[in-house]
């Protein structure tokens, strides 16, 4: 699947029933392909949110700066987890999916310019909800690739309904 010049990975887990969901806490999601923060990424969330701080969108000013380099936004790493999760996990048989909200919003590292990052999952938490559904946390981890910590970690929380 290809958008905004992005393939998505296909994902290798699948859910098609409440069961197969509460089944599947602790499971590992995996991790999906890398994609590079460009530039052009963080100036148009700059853009969008309004956020035009110089860590960001100056990369003269950057360069000595405390990072050497522009970064990407915090919240554009956090952003991220809603272009990895559907790389992580499908659904079959699925009524309807409801974002519930997040938990436990971390930016351990920061992600420079020109990094390229993933989105590792894993189910941490799932139980069930009034009308037959199931609420599920996946934690989503936005790997850096060659850095020992990650640029995000966030607890997505989801509510699903099968037929």
């Amino acid at each position: 699947m290809t958008t905004h010049n992005i393939t998505l990975k296909t994902p290798t887990t699948c859910f098609d029933s409440v069961a197969g969901v509460l089944a599947a806490v602790g499971s590992d999601l995996g991790s999906t392909d890398w994609i590079t923060v460009t530039q052009e990424r963080i100036n148009t969330f700059a853009d969008a949110t309004g956020d035009h701080q110089w860590i960001h969108v100056d990369p003269e000013r950057a360069k000595t700066g405390p990072f050497g380099a522009c970064v990407a936004h915090g919240y554009l790493t956090l952003s991220l987890a809603n272009l990895f999760l559907p790389q992580l996990v499908s659904y079959q048989r699925l009524k309807m999916g409801v974002n519930y909200g997040c938990d436990k919003v971390r930016f351990p590292a920061p992600v420079k310019v020109d990094s390229r990052v993933r989105g590792r999952g894993e189910v941490v938490a799932a139980e069930p909800v009034k009308g037959d559904g199931v609420q599920v946390t996946v934690r989503i981890s936005v790997e850096i690739e060659g850095a020992d910590k990650p640029g995000c970690v966030v607890d997505t929380i989801s509510r699903l309904y099968f037929e």
